[in-house]
């Protein structure tokens, strides 16, 4: 069973336009968790902020997210993915716009809190939206754009807190934490004119508006016989506990493992890069933020072979072998402290350069291996349970750095990635080619699970 007019069909203007919306939200993720970790230097001193509080802001966005994805992602397979793909960037600009105006740490977290849970509502729309309209042939390759502008999001984050700061010193953090609210309108008025997914109509027995969309979308006549055919088995939606049982238990663990020990890493180093470079020497106050900007750019880089491994050697040899080479600079980080400032750029960005694979199929796996009735909720739980361990493991980063030192905590960060790779060499499907309706309703053969590396 497939959806033939959609999976086959041939890339288009359409297709263009909706990845660049749907883009928006990883945008506007990378930034809102990059820009933070500049602003919270003039935050501090303006606000006096003790070094608990400094922690919670830093981790209150990742611990918004956990509510949001756990709430959201059900509620988008309840009405549909378009109600609420402008409404949540409605909240996030409130909320940007508030956070120039804060005069006390409560309210910073209290803000971030609120930014966390409206991104965490957009993961299960944006992403289930883009996967259910995308061609099968090109769904891994034009996924790989949701992660590289999320990397660029994060890069542009310090970069807008290099300038500003240049410009009015630590006093820029307030129009830091405001700038989200100029891309979020952006967003906003890119996406009014989004159509639902056919999908999910079809799902709720909307057949003949399913049609209407795909033909409007795609300038083409669709069967309605198989619409009525692949509408049938999707009659219930939105049940988290179907999450945890049969097929679609281990497809949870799996997903919630790797995605967790890809990102914990990787949300310390974005949120605390400056800081974790100035304890390999590379203090020199605002250019260590251009340096953390390097290695977004570099992890941006790093999807690009990524994107086209993911579709001739497929998904499962891709994850693999990209958490196996992840883990070997941040041991060299570890190994060798004292190294100097251009080996410590470039061990970060070697780990920046191989992570390409995993940073895609982050977004990727949760949408190809559940069925539509449970594609936003799989998404929600995975964005609310990796964000919960990211958070853990964020506001951990700088007690360990102060307690531990950089060396134990790069072999720390090396230790979680490696049992990310265990997780893909046990769990990791092959995904590539195939249909969501072939995917996510757990036809692909055990033998195919488990194939040779």
């Amino acid at each position: 069973m497939s959806f033939t007019a959609v999976d086959n069909a041939p890339i288009t203007g359409f297709h263009r336009k909706l990845v660049v919306g749907c883009c928006g939200g990883p945008l506007l993720d990378g930034y809102l968790l990059g820009i933070v970790g500049v602003a919270l230097a003039g935050a501090t001193t303006e606000l006096r902020l003790s070094a608990t509080s400094v922690a919670v802001a830093g981790i209150a966005a990742l611990v918004g997210m956990f509510f949001g994805g756990l709430v959201f992602g059900p509620i988008t397979d309840r009405v549909g993915r378009k109600p609420m793909y402008t409404l949540d960037l409605l909240v996030l600009i409130a909320a940007s716009v508030l956070s120039v105006f804060v005069t006390s740490s409560w309210q910073l977290i209290v803000l971030r809190f609120v930014i966390g849970v409206a991104i965490a509502a957009d993961y299960p729309i944006a992403t289930t939206l883009l996967s259910e309209w995308l061609p099968k042939k090109h769904r891994g390759r034009m996924f790989t754009a949701v992660i590289i502008i999320w990397y660029i999001g994060t890069a542009l984050a310090y970069f807008v807190g290099y300038l500003l700061t240049e410009m009015f010193g630590e006093a820029g953090w307030r129009w830091m934490l405001g700038s989200s609210a100029v891309l979020a309108i952006i967003v906003f008025l890119m996406r009014l004119s989004t159509p639902e997914s056919p999908r999910w109509l079809a799902g709720a027995g909307r057949i003949s508006e399913a049609r209407q969309v795909i033909e409007r979308a795609l300038q083409t006549r669709v069967d309605l016989a198989e619409l009525e055919n692949i509408g049938a088995g999707e009659t219930e939606r939105g049940r988290i506990g179907e999450l945890f049982r049969g097929i679609y238990r281990r497809r949870t663990m799996f997903v919630v493992v790797f995605f967790t020990c890809a990102i914990i890493p990787l949300f310390a180093l974005l949120t605390f890069g400056p800081r974790l470079l100035g304890s390999f020497g590379m203090d020199e106050g605002n250019a260590s933020n251009l340096g953390t900007a390097l290695i977004n750019l570099v992890f941006a880089l790093g999807c690009l072979p990524a994107m086209r491994l993911l579709e001739t050697v497929g998904r499962r040899r891709t994850i693999i072998f990209s958490f196996a080479l992840m883990v070997l600079p941040l041991v060299a980080l570890g190994l060798f402290p004292s190294a100097s400032p251009l080996l410590t750029i470039g061990f970060f960005c070697l780990y920046a350069l191989f992570s390409g694979g995993p940073g895609i199929l982050e977004w990727g796996y949760p949408n190809e291996l559940f069925p539509t009735r449970i594609r936003a909720a799989a998404v929600g739980m995975a964005v609310a349970l990796t964000r919960f361990g990211a958070a853990v493991g964020t506001f951990l980063v700088p007690l360990s750095l102060t307690g531990l030192g950089a060396s134990a905590t790069l072999f720390i960060g090396a230790g979680i990635t490696f049992l990310g790779f265990l997780a893909c060499l046990a769990w990791a499907e092959e995904t590539s080619q195939r249909s969501l309706e072939e995917t996510g309703g757990g036809t692909v053969a055990r033998s195919r699970i488990r194939n040779r590396v």
